[in-house]
This record gives structure tokens, C-alpha cells and sequence, in this order.
């Protein structure tokens, strides 16, 4: 609220939200927030002990029934780890819930799918700054990545026995620096074309907003030198 004019203080903020039921602060840190003002808005009387109560009971009640102050040996999930977490079963429903929230915008004469049983048989190359990097595969707000368990599209098809030759063209999804002969001498030689193009957390994350929909730096060049 402070940024948007609403409020001019942290004080102000916090007598705003308790009024308006608001209970729960998504803070940055401990050294500047919101919520650390309570007390001064309760010692100034612009909010009462009554109202306080009532906005944390429903916290604490929450917090309960999660388990948070049970014995360790309560709670179920405290045992659960990599081999649960990662197993096959766990998995194969990771790959299922992927497959089925695909987009496909187009499919011109029946491309998609390719049959891994004639992938062997076919030279694919594998271009683009998605391609092969697992560090700019996740969103934002995602969890800390686990390298080994991280398929990159080169990977996958890798695994599949496909014949992949790669060229990332640009590293970073920035793309300042694109090596377009590297892309052009994969893409010509191959007979199907694998394009991973994309902006990643670098890009764009909450609070970094862009000003328009287009590919980042030399990204469209590659796509367009890939397609030629």
C-alpha cells in the first residue's frame, strides 16, 4: 500500500490492514516490514488489544491444525525425503501433469508428435538458450533446484537415443551475444529442428516487469535464422 500512494508510513499501513482484517504480511525481512509497527499502533491507541487478538487467533488456530507445534514424530511428512519425494511413481505423475498442460498453438501438417521409435533414424538439432541450461528452466517463486533430477529438453531427447547436435546460439536468455553461424551450421545439417526460446527469472520476475511481449535481445534472429 505504501508503494501505491495508499498509505505514506509503515505505521499508517499497519493500522490500515489490521482495520481492514488483514492478518498475514508478506514480508522481505525481519529489519523492515509492517508488522513491526503493531505495537506502536497499539501504544498510540490506533488499534485496540481486542482487535489484535482477533486477528492473530485465526493464525495460530491454522498453525495448529498444520501440525507446526506437534512433536516431530507427529507428523507424517517430517520422514519423507529423496526417495519419496523423487520416486518412480512421483515422477512418471510429474511427466503426466507436463504432457498434459502442453499448449500447441499450431500443428501444420501433423509435425508434432515425433515418434521416439524414428527418432534414431533422424538428425535433430537442439538450438536456443532453453536448450540445454536448467538453471533459467525455472519460474518464479520455484523451489531450489536439484540438478540431477533436472531434464533439459537435450537431455530428454538424449535419453530417447535420439541423434541430437546442439548450438545454444546465445547462453543467457538476455541473448546480447548471439553466435549465428553456430546455429545455422546445426539447424542446416539436421532434418528436424528443435527451437527453445524463452525470457526466464533474468528476464522477468515479480516486480520486473516488461514493456512489451517481444523475444528478448538476438532471440528472434535465431528462431528466424533456425526456421531459414
Amino acid at each position: 500500500m505504501l508503494g501505491h500512494h495508499y498509505t505514506h508510513t509503515f505505521l499508517e499501513t499497519a493500522v490500515a490492514s489490521l482495520n481492514a482484517g488483514c492478518n498475514l504480511e508478506l514480508s522481505c525481512g525481519m529489519r523492515n516490514n509492517v508488522f513491526m509497527h503493531i505495537p506502536k499502533a497499539l501504544a498510540m491507541g490506533n488499534i485496540t488489544l481486542q482487535m489484535l487478538r482477533d486477528r492473530v487467533r485465526p493464525l495460530f488456530y491454522t498453525r495448529m491444525r498444520l501440525g507446526e507445534f506437534d512433536p516431530p514424530a507427529m507428523n507424517p511428512y517430517s520422514a519423507l525425503d529423496l526417495s519419496v519425494v523423487q520416486s518412480p511413481e512421483h515422477r512418471n505423475l510429474t511427466v503426466e501433469a507436463a504432457v498434459k498442460s502442453f499448449v500447441l498453438l499450431k500443428n501444420i501438417q501433423g509435425t508434432l508428435p515425433l515418434r521416439a521409435r524414428g527418432l534414431a533414424s533422424r538428425h535433430l538439432a537442439l538450438v536456443g538458450p532453453f536448450a540445454d541450461n536448467p538453471r533459467v528452466l525455472f519460474g518464479d517463486y520455484a523451489p531450489v533446484p536439484e540438478p540431477q533430477y533436472i531434464y533439459t529438453p537435450r537431455r530428454g531427447l538424449e535419453t530417447l537415443g535420439a541423434n541430437v547436435s546442439f548450438a545454444a546460439g546465445c547462453s543467457k536468455p538476455r541473448c546480447h551475444q548471439y553466435s549465428q553461424a553456430e546455429v545455422v551450421r546445426v539447424a542446416g545439417a539436421a532434418d528436424v529442428v528443435v527451437v527453445c526460446l524463452g525470457t526466464g527469472v533474468g528476464v522477468e520476475t515479480e516486480a520486473r516487469d516488461r514493456s512489451d511481449l517481444s523475444l528478448p535481445g538476438h532471440q528472434l534472429k535465431l528462431l528466424q535464422d533456425a526456421v531459414q
